[in-house]
């Protein structure tokens, strides 16, 4: 049945896309296509049931309802994978900047704690000022 293959097809459009790790721009564009593609199908469904039926005939789906349905679930499992993605990468950059912060804060504290070491320049030229002043004393 033609169904079957479309969901399967869906399936693994799915699995292709929780499996991809890099989201670039075309897939961003894509999934805003697709979510207008799907809300066209919708308004399509609402305002001419009988076609959908049709539809669902040439697909194999007893009824139109029934298909409506089967899309409803497949664009739910979209929504669910780009949500678990969405969030993963939230958690991944959370944890970049609390590295980063603690890294920084540390910084800051140990500049604290710590004396200042002499700048080289500072260093050599009072080194070098004792040493001429020395030998102007003797």
């Amino acid at each position: 049945m033609v169904i079957q293959f479309l969901l399967l097809l869906a399936v693994a459009a799915s699995l292709f896309y929780f499996v991809r790790q890099q989201h670039g721009v075309r897939l961003q564009a894509g999934k805003r296509l697709a979510f207008v593609a799907f809300l066209l199908f919708a308004a399509y469904a609402v305002v001419r049931p009988d076609d959908i039926t049709a539809i669902a005939h040439w697909v194999g789906v007893g009824r139109g309802a029934d298909l409506v349905l089967y899309a409803t679930v497949v664009a739910f499992v979209f929504v669910v994978i780009n949500f678990y993605l969405r969030t993963r990468e939230m958690e991944r950059r959370i944890t970049d900047l609390a590295r980063a912060v603690a890294l920084r804060d540390a910084e800051i504290l140990n500049q604290h704690r710590l004396p200042h070491p002499p700048a080289a320049g500072e260093g050599a030229d009072t080194a070098l000022l004792a040493a001429v002043v020395a030998e102007g004393k003797s």
